[in-house]
């Protein structure tokens, strides 16, 4: 007796349908990608909460050592008379007043040369770390020519007197020894100012009154007028040093102990800095037609700012930048490892439950935040390399439940090991990682679409 096919109602050929629909299936997929969206946008916002709180420990470090130092100068200021007649009318009277009013005229050297030695440490706060610096600072600057004429004040209207040698400083907190003055070889007497009438500040910093030193030069005329002026500052600061070139030439010459140093401002090093583990030397050489503001002015500070430049002394690793950038292709890593899961399932005939496909996008979730806490104790290299082993380790010891071959278990491993060495590649070659992703795309696709050719992806009809 020939045995017939039980016949399936409405009911249990939809079930049918849903269980062998590839379509089905492929939308299932899709639809849990979407859903861890959503915990990997909490990974992202976690990694950058960490990153924040880093941030704000190293400027609490800062707040307490001396935060970052922009130095400027030596400036001139001579204070001069200016004779302002006045006409009123008294009692009927036409009376004639000379008001005197005393303005400050600005002189900038015209050669300056800047020498300086920065010694690093780092400074450590629980699991975070912050650089700070003293830094010594040489500086000679020459003062040629200090012309009135040209705002036709003569030298009796003229305060040689009340002259002042100005350098601005950030944070006079950041003063670690007495500054030394000298003018023509010959120390003079310097004292702090909350306010030395100079702003060199950048247009956007919060800081709105430069502070620096005073030393008055003690000129009694024009005849006492020698400005050979040499000053040497010993500061602290944390993060990075700016210099301001005030001169109508400046040359600065700075090194460091400090291996990964970045050069920044509006002036890069005149030649190739010396780039070492054990430390960093660079040399920048200014001209006056380099920057925007004059050598010699009469009335309120010019903005001298905007010109600095110098070096920002940075950690060797900044695991958290890292470890954004790598949560930023924890989609690519799942979608990846789904597909993987999907041709096997495909091309072996079993069947993987949707909820075995999220355990294993949730473990790849996890893998972000061990990546994190580890990078913040061991660093972001040896943190990737122990997270990944880790994570491929769970998901092929889970995949043993549901692949019956161990052959496709090992392949699954060696796949998983393959994306996340692409991925580190990726991350480490900044200035080739558009250039390696998109190959590296480009290559998965085409092993994807030579591994599925074979594949029946719609059932023949005619088939009896």
């Amino acid at each position: 007796m020939e045995q017939q096919n039980p016949v399936l109602n409405l009911s249990d050929r939809l079930n049918q349908w849903i269980r062998e629909s590839v379509t089905i299936k492929l939308a299932s997929i899709g639809f849990l990608v979407l859903l861890l969206l959503i915990p990997s946008s909490w990974i992202q916002s976690l990694i950058q909460e960490r990153q924040q709180r880093a941030a704000e420990v190293i400027h609490e470090i800062a707040s307490k050592w001396s935060g970052p130092q922009t130095v400027a100068g030596p400036v001139l200021v001579v204070p001069f008379v200016r004779y302002e007649k006045i006409k009123h009318v008294q009692n009927g009277i036409a009376v004639e007043e000379v008001n005197e009013i005393v303005e400050r005229a600005y002189f900038l050297p015209d050669k300056l040369g800047i020498s300086g030695t920065i010694a690093p440490q780092v400074r450590h706060r629980g699991i975070f770390d912050a650089v700070v610096y003293d830094a010594s600072l040489n500086m000679q600057a020459s003062f040629e020519s200090l012309d009135f004429t040209r705002w036709n004040i003569p030298d009796n209207q003229v305060r040689w007197k009340e002259a002042a040698i100005m350098i601005g400083i950030n944070d006079l907190r950041g003063i670690s020894e007495n500054p030394v003055v000298k003018l023509n070889q010959k120390p003079i007497a310097s004292e702090p100012q909350s306010q030395i009438g100079v702003d060199f500040n950048d247009s956007n910093s919060a800081q709105t009154s430069p502070s620096g030193i005073s030393a008055n030069p003690g000129w009694a005329s024009r005849d006492d007028v020698n400005g050979q002026v040499d000053v040497t500052l010993q500061i602290k600061g944390s993060e990075r040093l700016y210099l301001v070139p005030v001169g109508k030439t400046t040359t600065v010459s700075l090194s460091g102990s400090w291996g990964s140093p970045s050069f920044e401002g509006a002036f890069l090093p005149t030649q190739q800095p010396e780039i070492s583990d054990n430390g960093f030397t660079a040399g920048w050489k200014v001209l006056s037609f380099n920057r925007p503001f004059q050598q010699q002015w009469v009335g309120d500070a010019q903005q001298l700012g905007g010109s600095s430049f110098g070096v920002r002394l940075e950690l060797p690793a900044d695991q958290y930048q890292k470890s954004i950038r790598t949560a930023k292709y924890g989609q690519l890593i799942i979608i990846l490892a789904f597909t993987a899961l999907f041709l096997v399932e495909i091309t072996s005939r079993i069947r993987i439950h949707p909820f075995q496909y999220i355990l294993v996008g949730v473990a790849l979730i996890i893998y972000y935040t061990l990546l994190l806490s580890l990078s913040e104790h061991v660093g972001y290299d040896v943190a990737y390399a122990i997270a990944s082993f880790f994570t491929i380790g769970l998901v092929s010891f889970y995949a043993t439940t549901f692949l019956p071959k161990r052959q496709l278990v090992i392949l699954f491993s060696i796949l998983m090991s393959i994306f996340y060495l692409f991925i580190f590649v990726i991350i480490q070659a900044q200035d080739f990682s558009l250039l390696l992703g998109s190959i590296g795309l480009f290559m998965i696709v085409a092993a994807i679409m030579y591994f599925s050719r074979n594949i029946k992806w719609y059932r023949d009809a005619t088939a009896g």
